[in-house]
C-alpha cells in the first residue's frame, strides 16, 4: 500500500472525523456543491443488511489506506437502493465462478472527499476526486470493491493492491501475473453486465449508471439508520 507522507495528515484526518462524527462545527468546510440535475431521493441501504455473504474491509476505517490513518469511525458500506440491488446481482454471478464481492468502500461523506483531496499532491490528484464537482461516491453511486474465494475466505490477488496511486491500477495495465489479471477482468465484466462500468484508473472502482440522478451527499454514518 502506498502512503502518503504528508505534514499535518493526523491533524486533518482528527478535524475531519469530529465533522464526520457531528462532533465539531461543520462551517469550518465548505459545503457540498448542489446539482440541480440530480432530482432523484437518496435511499441508502447497508450492503451487509441485504446479503450477509458479502464481506467488508473498510480501508478508511482504519490505518491500511493511502493516509495511514482512520477517516471512518465506523467500517460500514453503503448504496443507494438501485444500485446496491444491481451489486447483489453482480454477487449472485460471481458465485457461480466460486466468488464473492469484497467491498472496501461505497457512499462517502463529501468531506471526506474533500479532506482527501487536500491531503493529496497535485502530481497525483487523478486519483481522487475534485470536491468542487463531488464524487460519485458521495452520490452513493460509486462501490470500491475485489474478490475473495468462497473455498477459503481470503481476499484473491489482483493485479496490484487497492489505492495504489500509479499505473499499475488502470483497468488496462497489461503487467502482473496473467491469472491475477484474468480474475480483475473477470470482476469487470460481471460489473458491466450489471449495470456499472470502471474508473479509468481503478480496476476497483465502479460506478453505478444513474449517479447523475443523486445529489452529492455529506450524511455521515452514524446518521444513516442501522
Amino acid at each position: 500500500m502506498q502512503k502518503l507522507r504528508l505534514v499535518g495528515v493526523a491533524a486533518a484526518v482528527a478535524a475531519a472525523t469530529c465533522v464526520l462524527s457531528g462532533a465539531g462545527p461543520s462551517a469550518a468546510i465548505q459545503g457540498p456543491p448542489r446539482d440541480s440535475a440530480a432530482t432523484r431521493t437518496a435511499d441508502l441501504v447497508e450492503l451487509i443488511t441485504l446479503d450477509p455473504t458479502i464481506k467488508l474491509d473498510i480501508r478508511y476505517a482504519g490505518t491500511n489506506n493511502f493516509l495511514g490513518k482512520p477517516v471512518y469511525k465506523e467500517a460500514r458500506a453503503f448504496l443507494q437502493r438501485p444500485a446496491a440491488n444491481a451489486l447483489l446481482a453482480a454477487q449472485r454471478e460471481l458465485g457461480g465462478h466460486g466468488y464473492g464481492l469484497l467491498i472496501h468502500d461505497g457512499y462517502r461523506p463529501w468531506a471526506v472527499t474533500k479532506l482527501f483531496w487536500d491531503l493529496t499532491p497535485p502530481n497525483l490528484r487523478e486519483f481522487v476526486a475534485d470536491p468542487a464537482s463531488g464524487s460519485k461516491h458521495n452520490r452513493g453511486c460509486a462501490v470500491d470493491l475485489t474478490m475473495y474465494d468462497k473455498a477459503f475466505g481470503a481476499a484473491v490477488v489482483m493485479p496490484i493492491g487497492y489505492d495504489e496511486m500509479t499505473k499499475r491500477a488502470y483497468p488496462e495495465y497489461q503487467g502482473g501475473p496473467p491469472d491475477a489479471r484474468g480474475r480483475r477482468d473477470l470482476l469487470r465484466a460481471v460489473m458491466e453486465r450489471h449495470d456499472f462500468t470502471v474508473e479509468p484508473n481503478e480496476w476497483w472502482h465502479f460506478n453505478y449508471k444513474d449517479w447523475k440522478e443523486y445529489p452529492i451527499l455529506d450524511i455521515p454514518f452514524d446518521a444513516i439508520g442501522k
